[in-house]
């Protein structure tokens, strides 16, 4: 039998985006060659996001009723029922460039090789790109993967390719964090070992926080949120606007 993946979901609100990424998830042919389970973690949606889970995924698990869950509380909640040897985290907005390329390299260089994680570009959904988002995103894409080289640790949480067991060692994403708690897993994870950066395969995302805040203000939220978690161990945001 082959490596069995876990994809795990995190949602709040998220009923126009979430049926994208899981028609692309579901296609009969992928789900055929590749062993993997789909779950949904939902932090308390008050729209048709969990319907819309519940008809496409494996697994739903939602947050208590009445209580706020952050992104990194989510994906732990996700993790903590998933049953493959490999999660895989994708973020609602996103969706795959070639899921047969992406599943391959998991399954046949980032499995059987030494890596612990594993990442990969981030580009703009290509309907909604534009210059600036091209420019941006480039100019990121290459830093992350220099990090990585120069052996720092760092990947966006639009995509994580993580192993269970250095998951459950490092006891996960640290909930503490409302921001940069991606970037942090990943340098706790780099001390342990390898990250594979896959430049050569691509998620798209959403442009929507882009549009709604600019790149500009996007770049030093993330950059003060980064220095703030590396010195201090906390976010300097307090909380992370739904941008619907």
């Amino acid at each position: 039998m082959s490596v069995k993946l876990s994809i795990i979901i995190p949602a709040l609100n998220e009923e126009k985006l979430l049926p994208v990424l899981l028609e692309q998830l579901t296609e009969p042919s992928l789900r055929k060659k590749y062993n993997y389970e789909i779950i949904v973690s939902d932090g308390g949606s008050t729209d048709k996001t969990v319907s819309i889970a519940k008809q496409f995924t494996d697994m739903v698990v939602s947050a208590p009723v009445g209580g706020k869950q952050n992104i990194a509380q989510g994906r732990n909640a996700g993790a903590g029922i998933a049953g493959g040897e490999i999660l895989v985290f994708l973020n609602c907005d996103t969706m795959i460039e070639n899921p047969f390329e992406f599943f391959d390299l998991i399954v046949n260089k980032f499995y059987p090789g030494k890596y612990l994680a594993m990442t990969c570009a981030v580009k703009v959904f290509p309907v909604d790109s534009k210059f600036s988002d091209l420019v941006f995103l480039t100019f990121y894409n290459y830093y992350f993967w220099l990090l990585n080289i120069l052996g720092l640790g760092m990947g966006r949480g639009e995509c994580h390719v993580i192993r269970k067991e250095i998951f459950e060692d490092l006891k996960g994403y640290n909930e503490k964090l409302i921001a940069g708690e991606d970037f942090e897993l990943f340098k706790r994870i780099r001390r342990k070992g390898k990250i594979l950066f896959a430049n050569n395969i691509t998620v798209f995302e959403s442009p929507r926080r882009y549009r709604k805040y600019g790149h500009f203000k996007i770049l030093l939220t993330w950059l003060s949120n980064a220095i703030s978690v590396i010195f201090t161990k906390k976010s300097l945001s307090k909380n992370w606007e739904q941008v619907r």
